[in-house]
């Protein structure tokens, strides 16, 4: 009795230490918001100017909200066939043969990689390749940006799934081999709509990684203070913006870059909420 009464008071303070350290968080960021949102108010997020030059500083985070919700949704666009097929190769055509193992390491060996070797590789090798296109004259951008962010959460989304596709029941797939399906029914049929849950899931945690994305995105996007205007443009995003410009700030820019980083905060719990309510009313 003495050790479940010492576990459950042991669970309890992780519990509670997890929840102080969000508040800890939500508290330091709100306040650390207040001055930018006190100056400007609520246009703060729907304008783009960006003005750091003293006696006549403005800041507006639409610019950084943009970059960042079409970098993300650009690079999971990407990501998703990939990873989805990847994980069924791994998970159900080649399932426990060596071929697959193989695949599986190397997914978990990229996602070990850190994103400043992602970065580089982009800099270097795809960024010239760009160019080479002709697609954008220095190589970056969105676009440039968005295919390293989307090679970055491939082995996220692809782990993820191939564990869910794994843990669907065989006497399913069986049951409807027995009654003449092929494989492709089977997977569209019965494996996809058992596994759909834990698939979305997957790609909102890769989702989520992409949108606090800093390294990588800040060495291939550009860094331009402005709305993008199409997937070859140059731009900015909310973590890029902090890390490039937070070492120097202070004041009201420092508090506009806190803000930044609130509403950062924000959009990616509103995602995952709004995947969870998903999952719950589909699942």
């Amino acid at each position: 009795m003495k050790s479940e009464k010492l576990t459950k008071v042991i669970l309890f303070l992780s519990s509670l230490t997890i929840l102080l350290v969000a508040s800890g968080m939500i508290y330091s960021l709100a306040g650390g918001s207040v001055l930018a949102f006190k100056t400007f108010g609520i246009k703060f997020i729907y304008t783009s100017v960006w003005n750091p030059t003293e006696g006549s500083e403005n800041y507006g985070a639409l610019a950084f909200i943009a970059g960042t919700i079409i970098t993300s949704v650009f690079a999971l666009l990407v990501c998703l066939p990939l990873a989805l097929s990847t994980a069924l190769f791994i998970g159900e055509y080649y399932r426990d043969k060596p071929v697959s193992r193989i695949v599986g390491t190397m997914v978990d060996l990229l996602a070990g990689i850190p994103s400043i070797v992602y970065g580089l590789w982009g800099f270097y090798v795809l960024r010239p390749l760009i160019v080479d296109l002709g697609l954008s004259p220095q190589g970056y951008g969105i676009f440039t940006s968005g295919i390293v962010l989307a090679i970055m959460i491939i082995p996220y989304a692809t782990s993820i799934s191939t564990e869910i596709i794994k843990m669907v029941p065989n006497d399913l797939k069986e049951a409807a081999y027995s009654l003449g399906a092929t494989r492709l029914e089977v997977i569209t049929n019965v494996l996809i709509p058992n596994a759909r849950s834990g698939i979305f899931a997957s790609f909102i945690l890769a989702f989520g990684r992409a949108l606090g994305e800093t390294m990588a995105v800040t060495m291939l996007i550009g860094n331009a203070n402005v709305v993008p205007e199409s997937l070859f443009a140059t731009g900015n995003t909310m973590a890029s913006v902090i890390a490039n410009q937070f070492g120097e700030a202070d004041g009201l820019k420092l508090s506009s870059l806190i803000a930044i980083g609130l509403l950062l905060f924000i959009i990616t719990a509103l995602i995952n909420a709004a995947g969870k309510f998903i999952i719950k009313r589909f699942s």
